[in-house]
C-alpha cells in the first residue's frame, strides 16, 4: 500500500462512487447471497444511475480513499435524520463504509472511519450511527471495536430476501 488519502468526493465523481459502490457491495454479499437476489438488487435498488443520483442527495455527501491515485474505499455520510431512540441528541449516520477487498486488513477501514468520527465531532454531532448486516460479523466486530453498541433492528431487503440489520451507535461527547 502506498500513500493512503481520504477526501471528500467532488460531483463530478458521482460515477466513480457509483462504480466503487456496486463494486465493493457486491465483493461484500455476493457469497452469502443467491444469485438472483444479488441481481434483482443490484439491478432495481442499486443501479449505476441511482447510484450516481445519490451523489447529489441534500444532507448527503461522500469520502473518498485513494491508495496513491487508486479509489480503494468509500463512506457515504448521511445528515438530518434524528432518530427517536436519541432523545433529542443530534445524530449523523454512516451510510456505508466500505474497502474494496484486497485492501481489506490493510488500514483503509479504520482511516475512514476516523475521518467520518472527525467529521461528526467537526458537526457537533452527539451521536454517530450505522446500520449493518447481522450476519457480517467482520464489520460488527470492527464497529465493536470503535466503540459502537446496538440499540435496535430494522429490515433490509436485498432483493428477494428479507434480512436484519443492527443499528449500532457511538455517543461522541461525554454528557454530564
Amino acid at each position: 500500500m502506498g500513500n493512503l488519502v481520504i477526501r471528500y468526493a467532488l460531483p463530478a465523481e458521482a460515477p466513480l462512487i457509483a462504480d466503487i459502490s456496486r463494486q465493493t457491495f457486491y465483493e461484500t454479499f455476493a457469497e452469502s447471497n443467491t444469485v438472483e437476489d444479488m441481481e434483482k438488487f443490484m439491478n432495481e435498488q442499486f443501479s449505476r444511475d441511482t447510484l450516481i443520483k445519490e451523489a447529489g442527495e441534500p444532507g448527503s455527501f461522500f469520502l473518498l480513499a485513494y491508495d496513491d491515485i487508486e479509489p480503494i474505499g468509500y463512506a457515504k455520510m448521511r445528515d438530518g435524520e434524528n432518530r427517536s431512540e436519541f432523545e433529542g441528541l443530534c445524530s449523523i449516520e454512516i451510510a456505508r463504509i466500505y474497502a474494496l477487498k484486497k485492501s481489506i486488513g490493510k488500514g483503509v477501514g479504520r482511516e475512514l472511519m476516523q475521518k467520518c468520527i472527525d467529521i461528526a465531532r467537526e458537526m457537533n454531532r452527539d451521536i454517530i450511527w450505522l446500520g449493518v448486516w447481522e450476519k457480517n460479523e467482520r464489520a460488527i466486530q470492527f464497529y465493536l471495536k470503535w466503540g459502537f453498541e446496538k440499540f435496535a433492528e430494522h429490515e433490509f431487503v436485498l432483493g428477494n430476501d428479507v434480512q436484519t440489520d443492527w443499528l449500532m451507535c457511538k455517543r461522541l461527547f461525554k454528557t454530564e
